[in-house]
């Protein structure tokens, strides 16, 4: 046997190899793990003879990476076994968690749609709350009348002139206004019928109304600035309260008298409006609205001032000043062409 030796440098120190070592056992060091056990640092091949364990230098050096290869693998071993772990403790959470806490969880949507649902109420009932408020200042206060009243007292003041004046419905004769071809009657309803604001008749026009049901059946409506007009009886429950308690039609509409046209009207009736008659207490709002799309029109006093507003009380004896006031000029209102001379329609009612 040859007695050689052979050195091999490696870091930081080097040793001989001694002669009783065989050239056949070798070993392939292709990568060297360092402190990330992803990360290799790539070595260059060589065969050398396999290093004693008995050198202390080169034992250190070999101990050291393999204490730092097996840390190493042991942290990634233990990373793993977490995410593993996390993993399966998130997908179980559901089913694994107490009582208190799932039930937590479950009420979050609960509360959130409580909250939507509330958010919604709040919007509704504010909604509800202005219509209201709407409803309350604008039957007060008629800003499209008040628009046209002024056009008809500058350009037209016939407009408010009515066919047949009388102090209530009591004193018209409705067997005669059907002889003369007229085919349904359309009543205001505040001061004409009811007391403003009121959804019940006024008790002393029972016995004129059952007469006016007799003579044109259910071709009778309500065509009102209160009930019924969507603006302000926005639900249509004033409509439906009158409905049940006269036994009449309300009409639904849109515009406010005296601005708009018939066509919910001639509708509901299905003939034109020349052959209907419009009985109201304002001049400005019923009579002007009624002249305009070619109504006979009857002008009734009011029922009671008690419970109407101040501001309106004064505008109705402006309206009344301008009636009279244009009639003692010699004005006269528009020709109705089924009712030439309206005096044949007016009576005295009958004593209690």
């Amino acid at each position: 046997m040859l007695s050689t030796s052979a050195a091999v440098q490696l870091p930081s120190c080097s040793y001989h190899i001694p002669s009783h070592h065989h050239a056949q056992q070798k070993r392939k060091l292709t990568t060297l793990s360092l402190a990330n056990a992803d990360s290799q640092v790539p070595l260059r091949n060589f065969y050398g003879p396999s290093l004693p364990h008995t050198q202390s230098c080169n034992k250190g050096l070999e101990s050291n990476y393999r204490s730092r290869y097996n840390s190493n693998s042991n942290q990634n071993n233990k990373h793993l076994f977490l995410i593993k772990y996390f993993s399966l403790a998130d997908s179980e959470d559901t089913s694994n968690q107490n009582p208190e806490t799932r039930n937590h969880s479950q009420r979050q949507p609960d509360r959130q749609r409580e909250f939507k649902e509330h958010k919604k109420d709040s919007a509704l009932f504010t909604k509800m709350w202005w219509a209201d408020l709407k409803a309350a200042f604008g039957q007060r206060i008629n800003f499209e009348g008040i628009l046209c009243s002024t056009m008809v007292i500058l350009k037209d003041p016939k407009l408010s002139l009515p066919h047949i004046s009388v102090p209530d419905i009591r004193y018209i004769d409705w067997a005669a206004l059907r002889r003369k071809g007229f085919k349904g009657i359309v009543f205001d309803k505040d001061n004409t019928i009811t007391v403003p604001y009121s959804l019940t008749l006024w008790p002393p026009l029972e016995s004129s109304l059952e007469s006016c049901k007799s003579e044109f059946g259910q071709d009778i409506a309500v065509f009102s600035n209160s009930a019924g007009l969507r603006e302000y009886d926005h639900d249509g429950s004033k409509a439906r309260n009158l409905e049940s308690t006269i036994g009449i039609k309300v009409i639904r509409h849109r515009v406010k008298k005296p601005g708009g046209t018939a066509e919910e009207i001639e509708k509901h009736f299905g003939c034109e409006a020349s052959e209907l008659i419009m009985v109201g207490d304002r001049p400005f709002t019923d009579i002007v609205y009624g002249n305009r799309n070619g109504f006979l029109t009857i002008w009734t006093e009011p029922l009671s001032l008690a419970e109407e507003p101040f501001i309106v009380k004064q505008v109705r004896k402006l309206e009344t000043t301008f009636v009279k006031y244009w009639s003692r000029k010699g004005l006269k209102p528009l020709d109705q062409k089924l009712l030439p001379d309206p005096r044949h329609c007016v009576k005295e009612p009958p004593h209690p």
